[in-house]
């Protein structure tokens, strides 16, 4: 997997530990190993002016992520589509403001936007209830096996969350 990171926030940011996340996340949903994805770590007024000019929306945003190839997360037992997964572009001084109300190390919170945007990328919304809670739901999943994996857990179903395709050997 290509995976670039251009930190042109000015803050102190963990490039190689947003890599290995960016790589375990992109794994987990068997991603092609050969996706491209960049993220793109920026000030408060780069990021309201991106949020402006695609979203339509006024003010600085935590991240926003910007699909390319359509890429969507891989069926077990069937080899995923090779292409650009895309662009995300995270705020820092965002993601701090919000990890402080959520009580949170800033990191941990980076972390979260990171795996919230590369789900956005393969197509994940959370816009209906129901797409709010499969979303939701597979950030926390994959938040909590990173950090086992970090602490070097094996975890109780350590299987990719890729989609299963309905075989019953997969």
């Amino acid at each position: 997997m290509s995976i670039e990171i251009l930190n042109e926030s000015g803050a102190d940011i963990r490039i190689q530990e947003l890599s290995q996340l960016s790589r375990f996340v992109m794994d987990r949903m068997r991603v092609h190993p050969l996706a491209e994805l960049c993220i793109k770590v920026v000030d408060e007024d780069t990021i309201a002016s991106l949020n402006e000019q695609w979203m339509e929306k006024s003010g600085p945003t935590d991240v926003l992520a910007f699909p390319m190839d359509e890429l969507r997360p891989g069926l077990v037992n069937e080899e995923p589509e090779e292409g650009v997964l895309g662009d995300l572009v995270l705020c820092p001084v965002v993601a701090e403001r919000q990890a402080a109300d959520a009580g949170h190390a800033t990191e941990d919170e980076i972390e979260l936007l990171t795996v919230h945007g590369i789900l956005h990328l393969l197509g994940y919304d959370h816009a209906e209830p129901e797409e709010h809670k499969e979303m939701f739901g597979l950030q926390a999943r994959l938040l909590a096996e990173w950090q086992g994996a970090r602490r070097g857990e094996t975890l109780p179903g350590d299987e990719p969350a890729g989609i299963s395709n309905g075989d019953p050997e997969a």
